[in-house]
């Protein structure tokens, strides 16, 4: 089992305060306001899908030590703990501990709190190392990409917006998008390019993508039809809208040699 003293967590956070940490967007995503955009039928559908394709990507490393760097949305903690891996997951303050504070009780995971632009972790300290709903609201992205990459040993998985997708236009459509969620944030897109040979001056290799939605998920949110939204989906999918235009992309890239 990995584990770090609490003596240890205490020394990290008293030598930097969680109120110098220059990136902290997974405070919002860790709320409560913010798991209303993943509620209902649809929000189910959405994590269902999240979900699949994590445990495919994950299943070369079985019972492996994950790192979920803003994982405090607890998208994926649930379905981690159920398939045996040893999870841990970090977050930017206290708070974003409550959603997934029933698992830390019962000792399925640990949470511990740290900066992600200086994991409080030694080089290649896990097997994996996951991290969603955070790089497109991450303005330092390079360096992020960088701790991610330091600290996993085996593989980093993590989602994006496409910039070759409908997300690409989203500056034109926000003030629409906001009317319709109310709680959306603005957000980066991203090339896969881009994120793929940031992780290869790090020593890693692309492995596997997966583009999860051709249409607009706030189209699928509204409409409230999870049986009409993934029968467009599917249709998408066969006639490869969506492996062109799909968005967001998870992303699986392996360090090369193991």
């Amino acid at each position: 089992m990995l584990s770090y003293s609490q003596k240890h967590l205490n020394e990290i956070a008293k030598a930097k305060p969680v109120e110098s940490f220059l990136e902290t967007a997974d405070i919002e995503t860790s709320s409560d306001d913010y798991a209303r955009r993943f509620a209902g039928e649809v929000g189910d559908w959405f994590l269902k899908v999240q979900e699949e394709t994590t445990l495919r990507f994950l299943q070369p490393y079985p019972g492996a030590t994950v790192l979920d760097v803003g994982g405090g949305h607890g998208q994926v903690t649930k379905a981690l703990i159920e398939n045996h891996y040893n999870l841990t997951v970090t977050g930017s303050d206290e708070s974003c501990k409550n959603r997934i504070q029933q698992f830390v009780d019962a000792g399925q995971c640990r949470f511990e709190i740290g900066d992600v632009l200086h994991l409080p972790y030694d080089d290649q300290s896990f097997d994996v190392v996951l991290s969603y709903r955070l790089l497109p609201h991450v303005t330092h992205w390079q360096p992020f990409l960088a701790e991610l990459a330091r600290v996993a040993r085996k593989a980093v998985i993590l989602d994006y917006p496409e910039v070759q997708s409908i997300n690409y236009i989203q500056p034109l459509l926000f003030k629409y998008k906001k009317n319709l969620e109310g709680n959306t944030r603005t957000y980066t897109c991203f090339r896969q390019k881009e994120v793929v040979d940031m992780f290869k001056q790090k020593g890693f290799a692309y492995s596997d993508h997966f583009r999860q939605f051709f249409l607009p998920m706030v189209l699928h949110r509204k409409l409230e039809q999870v049986s009409i939204s993934s029968a467009a989906e599917r249709v998408s999918r066969l006639m490869g809208f969506t492996s062109v235009l799909g968005s967001p992309v998870i992303l699986k890239v392996v360090r090369e040699g193991k």
